[in-house]
């Protein structure tokens, strides 16, 4: 797959059901596709992944509350609301297929459920929780290292309580040390101004746990992807599951990815197999 890096983009704006403002940010030509980000993320997070899968479609990533232009998340927020936003541009697009990553994963998830606007449905690492495995153990320091603004320490909290198995026994100093390390100066500063949005949607996380049989409603076809290096328990358990209730399902394992295979890793190589899946290619 041959990517033009200069594509340019539109950003466009719509209102939700409740009067919301929505952005999204528009690339490429062909059938429309939605693309859902995750937490502690953007649209824009999503662009070479965008642009791989423009060669083919018209791919509309949608901007979700909290973030840019989009209207904050408000004191009703609930995953409820992220439905409605996808609903909302799914209407203004004609947009028959949805991808989503993580959270954004989950509310693709919601959206599809005995929705029949959307014929394919393809996630990575979609954020479903069962018996627990996502849990928020984490949130109480947090919140409290977040109205302390110490928003590194509040990151290294989540990191550790949601992260990589073995994250979790990593001491607090050192990965305080590591994360400015790996991730850019621009990267730490998006990440901790959506920390209190993170928050919500882990909330939301917690709130839907063990609901994934509900899923059995969804009428479309959907690709299930993992990477095979991301080395959490839940992501086990919750591609299983899907796996088994889900009526019309494909599971895709990536071995050299992580979490972040679909954004950070190899946007490119995630969306090869979600445009061949798409196509109907084989």
């Amino acid at each position: 797959m041959t990517i033009n890096h200069t594509t340019p983009y539109s950003t466009q704006m719509l209102t939700s059901s409740d009067g919301a403002t929505v952005s999204y940010l528009t690339i490429g030509n062909g059938p429309a596709v939605i693309v859902i980000h995750g937490a502690l993320s953007r649209a824009s997070s999503y662009l070479e992944f965008a642009r791989a899968l423009a060669e083919h479609f018209t791919v509309h990533l949608i901007e979700r509350r909290g973030r840019g232009q989009s209207s904050p998340q408000g004191d009703d927020y609930s995953i409820v609301k992220e439905c409605e936003d996808v609903q909302a541009l799914q209407a203004h697009t004609g947009a028959s297929l949805l991808v989503g990553h993580s959270f954004g994963g989950l509310v693709a998830l919601e959206t599809a459920r005995n929705n029949r606007s959307f014929s394919k449905v393809a996630v990575y690492e979609p954020g479903v929780s069962i018996n627990g495995a996502i849990s928020l153990d984490w949130a109480p320091a947090y919140s409290k290292m977040l109205a302390e603004k110490k928003y590194l320490d509040a990151f290294v909290e989540f990191s550790k309580g949601t992260g990589p198995d073995s994250t979790r026994n990593v001491p607090r100093e050192l990965m305080k040390q590591m994360i400015p390390s790996m991730l850019s100066p621009e990267e730490l500063e998006m990440m901790f101004s959506l920390l209190s949005e993170n928050l919500r949607e882990h909330q939301e996380v917690a709130r839907l746990d063990n609901s994934y049989e509900n899923y059995r409603e969804i009428p479309a076809e959907v690709l299930l992807m993992y990477g095979g290096k991301t080395n959490s328990a839940w992501v086990d358990l919750s591609m299983e599951r899907l796996a088994a209730v889900l009526p019309h399902s494909t599971t895709r394992m990536f071995p050299e990815l992580d979490h972040f295979g679909i954004d950070k890793r190899a946007p490119q190589e995630v969306a090869q197999a979600v445009s061949s899946f798409f196509l109907n290619e084989r």
